[in-house]
């Protein structure tokens, strides 16, 4: 009781300090694990190791084979929640880059960690080649918390992010079918009956899942499934899934998880993301548990299996050579310059479903009598290991020696996509900023789409809005909602994150009539709360631009402009190209040929020649 106990807390201490120090979870739930495991038996009185997983007569936590069913059926619903993150078109929409280096780019690390395996360790091409489809996998939960804190590019982080999400599935499931192949060739090589049983598999593997998933989408669509069973009863049928399936055809239930997942995260089911959600939160559970679990049940022999220099020289090859070719070859004629291209080469650590189906696989063909096989568990997970902390204690560095790192985050997130909102991202992207809109409401974000501009249903509290590497580069925060409670709580909650060059919000109608003035170096505009300025946006849906050449023209134009209720000050553009928010004018310095940028109508040309007459007077 007190191992399995200890477990979960150790688990769940590790997910907390990943969080909290920004590094993937992978890294200090493997390191507690060899600590309690492999390591406690060289410093403990009686020589075992703190935590032992299989029962071995006198202590342990599960006899038999049930930890090795425990890690089938843990790795078959990580896999099912990576199966619900791909979705079809996903690839092209975010670019011939990732999709290259997920097909193309992953067959180079498939065949070069192969050969690299085989001749640098004497491992046989079977074997050999179930590694390399292990090592072809990164993954996003390794990636983000590398990525979280570095200022990049949106198309560097892009790439990165993307990759990890699309390979993470795709990799299992060419590890999987790697597994089932060579596993039914046995000693009697790839027979003609081999062949036959891995067609086996593969049929009822795509047979079950996409019959499983069709099942609980037909389930949950006809309101058969009560609200709150949903979650559970998903869990359950891929449960079910995952053990019919591996009846009848052995082996085959990982596949078949994989493709339930890809048919559900395709489907148009309205309860996925709260399906998803409910996955990632039992996964972190069943993530935390696991991979204490497989990291203490290596033993000693194992890590001394491979503490020699031929670990090091692969483990060389696979990061100095083979990511770098792959995403070189993968990136030819693409718009990424050469540092960027060595900076994703840079940054490939392999995750969590590498090190678990290494696992898994391993003890299988262990028990199968595979020669070679004791080495797939201890070389992925030291594969893992290296690349992880090598990135995490590396990638802002080498960011800033490559130049890839952004000095200062100029991206803007706007928290509220109304029309007024809309306008003003629609005015930023023109002018080559990029910039972002979330809301909670849905309605308003497919009308930011269908302007081709980025935007996505979120709210505030979401922990994906924060950890999103997509907005490394975001160094404004603009809340412009018509909640007054929202626009603080973004600023308080999420200024930190988003907001290191400036963050603002609108004022509330209560500061407009009292005139409330206690924070207002952080109003977007200090004449209009949300109502006017969808009032002004409604009746005048324009940005204009007017020249002004100097400090008391501009304090002139934007007096007119304050004075008009149907026009909202918004930026001072300077000659080349660079917007600064409105908020404290008499600090601003303006040059010749400056602009300044408003809402709403077009100032009259009478008062407008007034304010212009200083321009020819100023030297």
């Amino acid at each position: 009781m007190v191992e399995l106990a200890g477990i979960i807390i150790l688990g769940i201490l590790a997910q907390w300090f990943a969080w909290k120090f920004k590094i993937p979870a992978i890294l200090p739930l493997i390191l507690i694990g060899l600590f309690v495991g492999p390591i406690a038996t060289l410093i403990s009185e009686n020589g075992h190791p703190w935590i032992q997983p299989i029962w071995d007569g006198d202590r342990g936590l599960f006899p038999g084979e049930n930890l090795f069913y425990f890690v089938s059926l843990a790795i078959g619903i990580i896999l099912f929640e990576g199966g619900l993150t791909l979705k079809r078109g996903e690839v092209s929409k975010v670019g011939p880059v990732i999709g290259k280096l997920i097909s193309f780019g992953a067959a180079i690390t498939f065949f070069g960690g192969g050969v690299a395996a085989h001749y640098i360790f004497g491992l046989n091409w079977r074997i050999s080649f179930l590694f390399a489809s292990l090592i072809i996998v990164t993954g996003p939960t390794v990636i983000s918390p590398i990525l979280r804190n570095i200022p990049l590019k949106k198309d560097v982080s892009a790439v990165l992010k993307w990759e990890g999400i699309l390979i993470d599935p795709i990799g299992a499931l060419v590890a999987v079918l790697i597994f089932e192949f060579i596993s039914i060739g046995g000693d009697a090589g790839y027979s003609k009956q081999a062949l036959l049983e891995f067609g086996k598999i593969v049929l009822i593997g795509f047979s079950f899942g996409i019959s499983g998933g069709y099942a609980l989408y037909f389930a949950i669509k006809k309101r058969l499934i009560p609200h709150y069973l949903l979650n559970v009863v998903a869990l359950s049928v891929v449960l079910l899934i995952f053990v019919l399936s591996d009846i009848f055809a052995k082996e085959s239930g990982l596949l078949s998880v994989v493709v339930m997942g890809m048919f559900l995260g395709n489907s148009d089911l309205p309860n996925l993301k709260e399906l998803l959600y409910f996955k990632e939160s039992l996964s972190v559970l069943l993530i935390s548990i696991l991979f204490i679990l497989l990291a203490a049940n290596i033993s000693i022999d194992e890590l001394l299996l491979i503490y020699n220099w031929n670990t090091a020289i692969l483990i060389a090859v696979i990061i100095f050579l083979l990511r770098p070719l792959s995403v070189f070859s993968s990136t030819i004629n693409s718009s990424l310059k050469t540092n960027e291209k060595l900076f994703i080469s840079w940054v490939g650590p392999r995750g969590i479903v590498a090190a678990g189906i290494a696992s898994l696989f391993g003890t299988k063909l262990v028990n199968m009598g595979m020669e070679g096989a004791e080495y797939i568990t201890p070389l992925v997970f030291a594969v893992v290991l290296i690349t992880v902390l090598l990135n995490a204690t590396t990638a802002r560095f080498f960011a800033s020696v490559v130049g890839v790192f952004l000095k200062k985050s100029e991206g803007i997130l706007i928290v509220g996509a109304s029309k007024v909102s809309r306008l003003i991202a629609s005015y930023l992207q023109r002018n080559k900023r990029h910039v972002v809109l979330v809301d909670s409401n849905q309605a308003n974000v497919a009308q930011a789409q269908e302007l081709d501009l980025e935007a996505f249903t979120a709210n505030i509290y979401s922990e994906d809005l924060a950890s999103n590497i997509e907005l490394s580069d975001v160094g404004y925060l603009l809340a412009l909602t018509g909640s007054q409670e929202v626009n603080r709580q973004a600023i308080n909650r999420l200024g930190g994150v988003f907001g290191e060059t400036g963050t603002f919000r609108l004022m509330s109608s209560e500061e407009k009539e009292l005139g409330l003035e206690d924070d207002a170096q952080e109003l977007f505009s200090k004449t209009h709360d949300f109502v006017m300025m969808e009032e002004v946006a409604r009746t005048y849906p324009s940005i204009q631009e007017v020249p002004v050449g100097s400090k008391k023209q501009f304090l002139k134009l934007l007096s007119i402009i304050e004075k008009d209720h149907n026009t909202v000050a918004l930026f001072l553009k300077l000659p080349d190209g660079y917007l600064e928010i409105i908020h404290d004018p008499n600090e601003m310095e303006v040059v010749e040929d400056s602009q300044l940028v408003y809402l709403g109508k077009p100032l009259d040309v009478e008062e407008l020649n007034n304010a212009t007459k200083d321009r020819k007077n100023t030297p």
